[in-house]
């Protein structure tokens, strides 16, 4: 074969396995994660395998304790995995990676009391390198988006819960990040708050075009708001199963909710959940005691 042939064909090769590798906008390969201390070991995370399309929308949901928060953590290489990887467009995380954003439950801890909500939010873009003008018009353009702008100059104790969570999915957004993961950042809001930012959430990921992980314990949110569920096993954690939600792509909090189908998928991930707290695994087996 001649030398120019080979080269095309060597580099035809590597372009395939590039897309191969990067068609995911995050892949978790094999993820388990093991505490040691005072003598006992905890296996948090068995072996948990699944990959999230760019551009997707998935919910994490499964019963109490079932290392849902650990999961979110290893992802966003907060915490050190004990085997497998995390791979984020195409390369390996190894410790919390630029292309990222998380929003926390805890909205009040992650936002600094004695700046105003346009310093919380420009905070991060600084660390990024960004200039003044970048800054600020990409803070107006986040605060624009989750209705905040008058309130740019506003401390965060100065605003309802609700209102400071949007000031941090506002941080988040304003990050530009490519994977967005959200750690049940709803529930500690009332209902009504919870409704419309659900609804911004998926306002914004529509708008946005961002990859978005949501972890949440609420069953009605997960299957309200993304386009699959993925549902977690008890202790130590596996995959139960990958749910699709095919409920139409424009939601609302009456129809979607009043729809059959919602309540199809509904009982469907209740039915997941509860099976966990029983101990099942994949295939119908029970976890040994």
């Amino acid at each position: 074969m001649p030398m120019k042939t080979a080269r095309l064909a060597d580099e035809a090769t590597e372009t395939a396995t590039l897309t191969a590798e990067t068609k995911a906008a995050l892949d978790v390969r094999s993820v388990q994660k093991t505490y040691e201390g005072q003598g006992r070991t905890v296996e948090a995370i068995r072996e948990l395998t699944f990959e999230v399309g760019p551009g997707q929308l998935v919910c994490i949901v499964g019963p109490s304790g079932a290392g849902k928060t650990t999961l979110l953590r290893c992802m966003a290489g907060l915490l050190e995995l004990s085997g497998g990887e995390v791979v984020l467009d195409g390369r390996p995380v190894t410790g919390p990676p630029d292309g990222m954003a998380v929003v926390f439950q805890e909205y009040g801890r992650s936002l600094f009391p004695w700046m105003t909500v346009r310093q919380n939010i420009e905070l991060p873009l600084k660390e990024k390198g960004l200039g003044k003008a970048a800054r600020r018009e990409a803070v107006d353009a986040a605060l624009a988006a989750v209705g905040l702008l008058e309130s740019a100059d506003a401390h965060p104790w100065q605003l309802s819960g609700g209102m400071q969570q949007r000031v941090a999915i506002a941080r988040a957004v304003a990050y530009e990040p490519s994977v967005l993961l959200m750690d049940e950042p709803f529930a500690a809001v009332d209902a009504q708050t919870r409704a419309e930012l659900e609804d911004l959430v998926r306002s914004l990921w529509k708008r946005l075009g961002v990859t978005v992980i949501f972890v949440t314990h609420d069953i009605d949110e997960a299957v309200y708001l993304g386009e699959r569920v993925l549902v977690l096993s008890n202790r130590p954690t596996v995959l139960l199963e990958d749910v699709a939600v095919d409920l139409p792509p424009e939601r609302d909090q009456l129809s979607t909710r009043s729809a059959p189908r919602f309540g199809e998928l509904r009982g469907h991930v209740y039915e997941l959940v509860q099976a966990a707290k029983l101990g099942q695994r994949p295939g119908g087996d029970v976890e040994e005691p």
